[in-house]
């Protein structure tokens, strides 16, 4: 049966999963605006009033804001790129809580004793067989 041009199918576009990293970032922002919501109506309380200043409006508030301008551009020479960049990288670190800490240190203590054993028994085995293959 020939279909009609209304009942054509339309080609499925894919949504790729999202990364480990854009998890993180969309859990982190949510959390945070969860967190900042009191704080945010407070300000924008206590903002209102700086609204109405604009810089453009007051040549005065334009030279007052010229050194601070100033201080940027000599905290930006001195501050090397590298520290920078790091603190940026830093932020965005996802950082486990204390039960997924307690989790991962047991892993790592539990694949230690293992990986420990493995090669201790390597290297009793190796040393059985060079004390009689070799020293015989």
């Amino acid at each position: 049966m020939a279909r009609s041009a209304d009942q054509k199918r339309r080609p499925r576009v894919r949504k790729s999963a999202p990364t480990v990293r854009e998890r993180v970032e969309a859990a982190s922002a949510n959390a945070e605006t969860e967190k900042n919501r009191p704080v945010r109506r407070v300000l924008a309380k206590g903002a209102k009033p700086f609204k109405k200043i604009s810089l453009g409006d007051r040549p005065a508030l334009q030279k007052a804001a010229a050194p601070l301008r100033i201080l940027k551009r000599i905290t930006r020479w001195l501050v090397p790129r590298y520290l920078v960049n790091s603190w940026r990288e830093l932020r965005q670190v996802y950082w486990p809580n204390r039960r997924e800490t307690r989790r991962l240190t047991l892993a790592v203590f539990v694949f230690a004793i293992v990986f420990g054993a493995l090669v201790a028994g390597v290297d009793k085995g190796l040393d059985e067989i060079f004390k009689k293959v070799i020293l015989k």
